[in-house]
Parts: C-alpha cells; sequence; structure tokens
C-alpha cells in the first residue's frame, strides 16, 4: 500500500516526492494522463522497470473465451477485456554507452508532479551512471483535452559534470510483455500477442504502425514524429519492423547545454476503416500537433482546464488532505469523459486494466452525475454511448424472455459478458440507473434534442424491461423477484428496495417522456394503454419494511437472515469475497455496500427523515465496505442524518481510496466511482444537494472542522456558485448560456428561493435537529477519524 504521506498534501499537485519501486505500479495509476480516448500509464519514460505497462484506447478490446463448468441457457460465451495498445511513452536514454535506469548507478534525485491545472505530468531527475557520469533529466508529458487523438511528450537532458555522448532511442511498440496475477476476480484476464501486424513505416523523424486484433477485428494506428533542439550536427535516424518502430537521436553535448525532445504521439482506432483511411488519420493528426507545437499544445490543455475549474472548482477549507483529494477525483472523472464521444466511461478510467476495462452501472450513478453538473456534453456522450447499444440490450432481453432492453451488467462494447449470471444477469438495476442518469441530465441541461433524439428511447425500452420483469399479486401489488441490488453480497432477492424505487422512477419518468413527446412515442409503439400500465405498475410498487424492527428492509425477508459474526471475523478477512463462499454471504445480514442506502440518496424523496435515520443506523452495523462505491454514499446520508463528523470520516475514505491506496488494488487503475464520489460526499453530503424530480434543492451543513465548503454547478447553462459557512450560504449566479435577468429557483432547507444573475443571495443555515444515537459500525470496519469526537468519545 501506499504509505500516507506518499503524496505531500498540496491543492493542486500529486507530487511523488521520490521514487519508491515497491509502489510503482501504484502510482503509474495514480499519476496517469488521459483525456477519454487515450490513456497512459505513468510508466517510467525509459519503460524500465514498470509495475504494469499500459497504454490504452477507450473500447480497444480483445474477445476471449468464457468458460463455464456447467453451461446454462442465456449464458454470456465470450468476454471483452482492454487491450495494452501500441506503446508510444517510450524514450531510452544512454549516457556514453550507459542505460539510463534508476535501478543502477546513483538516483540523487527523482520527483514526478501530476498539475491538475496544467493537465501534465512532469518528471526531474538527477542521475549519475555507474561510470560516473551525471545528468539531469526532465520530462513533460500530455494528453491533449483539445486535440482528441495526440499525446506529447518533451523531453530535455543535460550534462552536469563535463561533456557527455548521449544517445536517445525513442519508440513504438506493439504486444509488451504484461505481468499475470492470479486469484482476484478483479485483476484483468491477460492476452497474449494480441494485436497482428498489417503496416510499419518509417521516416527521417518518426514512424507507423497499424495493428489488428485477431478475434474482435479491430485495427488501430500509431504514429510518432520528433521535433530535435541540440547541437548542429545531431544525428537522427529512424527504423521501424511489424512490433516496433524507434529513432534514434546522438549528439554530443558539453556542461551546460541541453538536448531537447519534442515527441508527438497520434492514435486512433476503427472497427469499419479501411487502413489507408486509418494510416491518414494518424498522419493528419500528427500534422495539426506540428502546426500547433508543444508550447500551443500546453497552452491550449491549460485553457481548456481553467474553464472547467471555473465551473466546477470545489474548495474545502480545514482540510487540506481531503481538498487536495476531491481535485484528484475530478480531475481524474474529467479525463475519464472529456473526449470520450460516444465510449463508454469503464470503472477504471483508462489508467488500468483493473475489471478488463469494463464499464459498470457505478458509471451512470456515480461519476455521470459529478459530469452532469460540471461537464454535461461530457455527460451526453456517453448516454448516446448506451443508446447506440440498445439493439444489443434488446437482443439480451429477448434472449432472457423479457421486453424492453436488458442492458449488460459489465462490457466494453455492449454485450453481456458477465460469467457470473447472480451478479451480472441479476442486476438488472443497471437498465434504471441508465434511466436516471438520463433523467438527471435533461431536467439539469433542459436539452430537448438529446432528449428526443436519445432519452425517450432509453426511458421507454427501460421501462419495457422492468414491466415485464416484474408482476402484480393476487392484491394488486408489484413486484420485482430474482433480481441482485448494489449490494453484490445479497443475490437473487425479491423486491430489492433500491431496484423497485429505481424502477418506479423509471416507469413514471418514461411516461412523462411520452406525453410530452407523443410523435416520438408513436414512433417507438408506446400507445396510452401501454403508458398508462407503466404509471399502475409504478403507483403498486412494493417497498419492503418490517413495521417490527421499524426499518426498511433491503429486500424482502432480508432483517430476519441470521446475522453475521462480526465478532469472530478478522481485519484480514476482508474482502469478504475473497475469504467466503458466496453462498455464505448470501444468506447473512452483511452489505458489501450500501444498497438500501443509496437508494435514500437517489430516491430520498420515498422516504420520511425518521426512516431515513432508523435505516441508517440499522444497516451501518451490517455494512463492511468491501466495495469501494460504499463510503461516500454512507457520506451522504451520514450527513443528512445528522451525523457530521461520521460524514467526514467517510469522506475522507472515499476521497484517499487511491491516493493511500486503501483496498489494496489501486495498482491495476483508479477507482473512478470512489473519485467521484468524493464530490458527492462533499455536494450532496455537506452541500446537502438533491434534484428529485428536477426540483434544484440545498441543505448545507458543516462538520466541526471544515470551516468553508464552496462548490460550483452547471443547472441550465447557468453557472451557479455555492459558499458554505457554518452559519449563512451564499448563492451566486454568473452567466452561462443565457443573458442577464435568468435565474434559478431552488430550495433552501425547504423553503422556496430564486438567485438571479449578478444578484448573489445570503441565507442563513437553520439549526439542526438532534441526531440521534451514533450508529456503530462492524469491527474493525469504521472509517479514520478525521473530524472532532463523537459522541461518547474523549
Amino acid at each position: 500500500m501506499i504509505r500516507e504521506k506518499g503524496y505531500p498534501t498540496e491543492p493542486w499537485r500529486i507530487r511523488e516526492a521520490q521514487l519508491d519501486l515497491e509502489v510503482l505500479a501504484q502510482s503509474e495509476s495514480v499519476l496517469g494522463l488521459s483525456n477519454g480516448h487515450i490513456g497512459l500509464r505513468a510508466n517510467l519514460d525509459e519503460g524500465e522497470p514498470h509495475g504494469l505497462p499500459g497504454t490504452y484506447l477507450n473500447s480497444f478490446y480483445e474477445l476471449r473465451p468464457l468458460p463455464h463448468a456447467e453451461a446454462g441457457y442465456g449464458y454470456p460465451e465470450e468476454g471483452q477485456t482492454l487491450v495494452n495498445v501500441t506503446n508510444g511513452k517510450l524514450i531510452r536514454l544512454l549516457v556514453d554507452d550507459e542505460p539510463f535506469d534508476v535501478r543502477y548507478g546513483e538516483l540523487r534525485s527523482h520527483e514526478r508532479v501530476l498539475d491538475m491545472r496544467q493537465g501534465t505530468l512532469e518528471r526531474t531527475v538527477e542521475w549519475v551512471s555507474p561510470a560516473g557520469r551525471a545528468v539531469r533529466v526532465h520530462s513533460t508529458r500530455l494528453v491533449s483535452f483539445t486535440q482528441r487523438s495526440v499525446a506529447a511528450i518533451c523531453y530535455e537532458v543535460e550534462p552536469l559534470d563535463g561533456p557527455a555522448r548521449l544517445t536517445i532511442q525513442s519508440g513504438l511498440v506493439a504486444n509488451e510483455e504484461v505481468p499475470i496475477r492470479k486469484g482476484d476476480p478483479r485483476v484483468a484476464a491477460v492476452l497474449r500477442e494480441p494485436l497482428q501486424s498489417e503496416q510499419h513505416l518509417a521516416n527521417g523523424a518518426g514512424g507507423l504502425l497499424v495493428h489488428r486484433t485477431k478475434a474482435s477485428g479491430l485495427r488501430m494506428a500509431a504514429a510518432m514524429t520528433h521535433q530535435v533542439e541540440g547541437p548542429e550536427e545531431t544525428m537522427v535516424n529512424t527504423e521501424a519492423f511489424p512490433d516496433w518502430a524507434r529513432t534514434t537521436i546522438a549528439c554530443v553535448l558539453e556542461a551546460g547545454q541541453r538536448l531537447r525532445v519534442v515527441k508527438l504521439l497520434a492514435y486512433g482506432f476503427s472497427s469499419q476503416r479501411s487502413l489507408p483511411a486509418l494510416r491518414d488519420q494518424v498522419g493528419a493528426a500528427i500534422a495539426a500537433a506540428r502546426f500547433t507545437g508543444w508550447e500551443g499544445l500546453c497552452r491550449d490543455q491549460r485553457q481548456f482546464l481553467d474553464d472547467y475549474w471555473d465551473a466546477a472548482d470545489v474548495r474545502v477549507d480545514g482540510d487540506p488532505e481531503v481538498q487536495q483529494a476531491v481535485r484528484f477525483g475530478m480531475f481524474h472523472v474529467l479525463q475519464a469523459g472529456a473526449r470520450n464521444e460516444m465510449r463508454p466511461i469503464p470503472a477504471k478510467g483508462l489508467t488500468g486494466p483493473g475489471y478488463d476495462g469494463h464499464v459498470f452501472w457505478d458509471t451512470e450513478m456515480f461519476a455521470l452525475p459529478v459530469l452532469t453538473y460540471t461537464k454535461p456534453q461530457a455527460a451526453a456522450q456517453v448516454l448516446r454511448w448506451r443508446h447506440a447499444t440498445l439493439d444489443l440490450a434488446r437482443e439480451r432481453a429477448h434472449t432472457l424472455g423479457l421486453n424492453g432492453a436488458a442492458f449488460p451488467w459489465r462490457t466494453i462494447r455492449g454485450q453481456e459478458t458477465s460469467g457470473y449470471w447472480p451478479a451480472g444477469t441479476a442486476a438488472f438495476h443497471i437498465g434504471a440507473d441508465i434511466a436516471d442518469a438520463t433523467l438527471r441530465y435533461i431536467q439539469a441541461t433542459g436539452d430537448e434534442a438529446f432528449e428526443r433524439e436519445v432519452g425517450v428511447e432509453l426511458l421507454v425500452e427501460t421501462a419495457r424491461l422492468f414491466r415485464s420483469l416484474g408482476h402484480f399479486d393476487r392484491h394488486g401489488d408489484f413486484h420485482i423477484d430474482g433480481v441482485t441490488g448494489p449490494d453484490e453480497y445479497s443475490a437473487i432477492a425479491n423486491d430489492n428496495i433500491y431496484t423497485n424505487l429505481m424502477a418506479q422512477r423509471n416507469m413514471l419518468g418514461a411516461a412523462d417522456a411520452v406525453a410530452r413527446h407523443p410523435d416520438v412515442a408513436e414512433a417507438l409503439g408506446v400507445d396510452e394503454d401501454e403508458a398508462a400500465s407503466w404509471q399502475e405498475a409504478a403507483r403498486a410498487m412494493v417497498v419492503p419494511f418490517d413495521e417490527e424492527l421499524g426499518v426498511h428492509q433491503q429486500s424482502e425477508g432480508f432483517t430476519r437472515f441470521q446475522e453475521w459474526n462480526f465478532a469472530e471475523t478478522m481485519p484480514e478477512d476482508y474482502p469478504l469475497l475473497l475469504t467466503h463462499p458466496y453462498f455464505d454471504l448470501y444468506r447473512r445480514q452483511v452489505c458489501k455496500q450500501g444498497d438500501l442506502i443509496l437508494a435514500m440518496h437517489w430516491r430520498g424523496d420515498a422516504f420520511t427523515p425518521e426512516e431515513k435515520a432508523a435505516n441508517f443506523r440499522y444497516y451501518e452495523a451490517r455494512t463492511v465496505r468491501d466495495s469501494s462505491l460504499s463510503s461516500c454514499t454512507q457520506a451522504v446520508i451520514a450527513a443528512e442524518t445528522g451525523h457530521l463528523e461520521l460524514a467526514h470520516d467517510y469522506l475522507g475514505d472515499a476521497a484517499l481510496t487511491d491516493l493511500h491506496d486503501t483496498h489494496a488494488n489501486t495498482r491495476d487503475g483508479v477507482h473512478l466511482a470512489a473519485l467521484a464520489g468524493s464530490w458527492l460526499a462533499l455536494v450532496a453530503g455537506f452541500g446537502g444537494m438533491r434534484d428529485h424530480n428536477g426540483v434544484l434543492a440545498f441543505a448545507p451543513r458543516l462538520p466541526s472542522k471544515i470551516d468553508r465548503l464552496d462548490f460550483s454547478l452547471i443547472w441550465q447553462g447557468l453557472r451557479l456558485r455555492v459558499s458554505v459557512r457554518p452559519d449563512e450560504v451564499t448563492y451566486f449566479l454568473r452567466e452561462g448560456e443565457h443573458e442577464d435577468g435568468s435565474r434559478i429557483e431552488f430550495l433552501h432547507h425547504g423553503e422556496e428561493h430564486a438567485v438571479e444573475v449578478g444578484k448573489p443571495v445570503s441565507l442563513p443555515i437553520p439549526e439542526a435537529p438532534p441526531a440521534g444515537p451514533e450508529p456503530e459500525q462492524p469491527p474493525s470496519r469504521e472509517p479514520v477519524r478525521r473530524g472532532a469526537p463523537r459522541a461518547g468519545e474523549s
């Protein structure tokens, strides 16, 4: 694991002050760069040593068989795995014939900095070769937000103690060997030489490699060129072979002289375009990058991020570690979605191969809320990708004997690739999650074109699924049986409350949408009777409640299950999925993550304050947080129920998931949903932000150790800034796509207010009602304390 002070606390940077090879793989994920199309793990420029090499293109995958010990009807037969594509990061340096390698000679200093305002990864090294020659190496790497196909590296070398003969070998390398790890279902499958060469070219300053996957039939091209500043006699030469191309740059430098090499990279892929078309595409991208130049790429990167942070930044006074971490989380969410352009956002973004590069439901419920309010066009692109896979989802529903569209639990291209059906096929809530994200985007943006082109059909097809999946009993109650909710420790349950409430919103939202757009409804074959059937099912939806205990049931019968023996469960037994059979987990009162708690966040309009408080206390004692998704949701509801110090603790747990590697698997990529969850914990937790049924509401309250919280969000094209102090909050509206005079109506602690452009509104924060008894967590599963002592603690 990464030691707590592995990255010093700084507001806008993640700085690795020294190189620790024991956690190199983790830092390769944390410091990774992406723009939603290209992802570069933070491997060292020279390529070795490495923890896990990785260069990724969003949705560039290979197929692999999914063997089943016992086959069953409807089981997926093929898996999809993200491919480690051609590595263009590689820049090897030789100093008087000695290869620069941090494991040899003397490493005087080594620092890397991920700059979240500049959008760059910067590295500064002083190294003495085994022969005693000292050099300083400085490199800066970026993946362009403004030129989607482009990445670039500026690499500078300077001798420190006399003349040195320098040779730089800058390469493109395909089919790198990837280390194998076994025994953890979260780890990616390893593919051996997944790329087949189709073309390789070399010119004086660069080269090109074109490859194709063997089974999925995807073609990719990677190109490089170099701009060299050095002595007049500097030699530049390139050679190319099927799986690698190499540009060699050689010169002699005196002490104080500097060799500067700007490496420009371009990546593209397609399942349909021809080899010449793809080759020309990356050639054009290289030409555009050369025209812009290194300084222009850096300038454009900064301008892009200036605009993003102006609309999205969160300021936290009183907890500098969380301040750094929430910006880190938002930066990675932006990197995953900025230029995805009708592609998914995988669970690890493009920072590592964890979960085979698959996208899950947490994209819609964690990452997309952040993007909807800070970079809405990126959220729309992900939902357009979901819409593009509708035919596959309809086909899957038909296979399962259902109407509408059954979206996959995990996928890259759109087909279901989960080989374990209780956690995969049965997790039908994914459809309602997509519908919820669709409704949220439409309500937050007012994007009517999106609603007509994409939204209505997504809502209709998911509503059809739930209407056919559920049934009315003899009493007229509507049930959805045999499903798996967000808590994967409670599979194949009846009336999972999260699934039922989200399906309810889905069906009501679909009925409203077809009423607003009758022509679209007619084209989709929706008549009045079908829309009425959705409303009828939604009104009759069962919401399980235990009258004796006075709490809702996560699913029917959950509260009568045998209790988990936490007293005899050791800290090393977690996560339980790696030490206990699922059979044992499924029949006990133990939760991998907040399930009902998540329902109280996104469907908070379905619970009273008293119900939320009782439910939170009950499920806190049974939730072990084996999922990185849990802490942020627990933070949101802890804050809402008045347990502000506990909420602060959970906020820290979510925000530091990867900076502290708390789940011990950051090496495989960052936990994108948990990082997004730090924003949710602050904005929805301490800011009390909700948007049930399109009504914007805030109920801010701060824990004792946070003195100020400022956050921004985009609502209906306007930029709203909310500044929270312990006793007062100010709402300030800035210009967006609308003219002066625009206003936003909202609720502040339940009271109606409005704010106009340029006319801030300051309101008092009412005294909080009593929070009730402090909830308890399972032994050893408490979050790390961050704020003031809680009740009963000294």
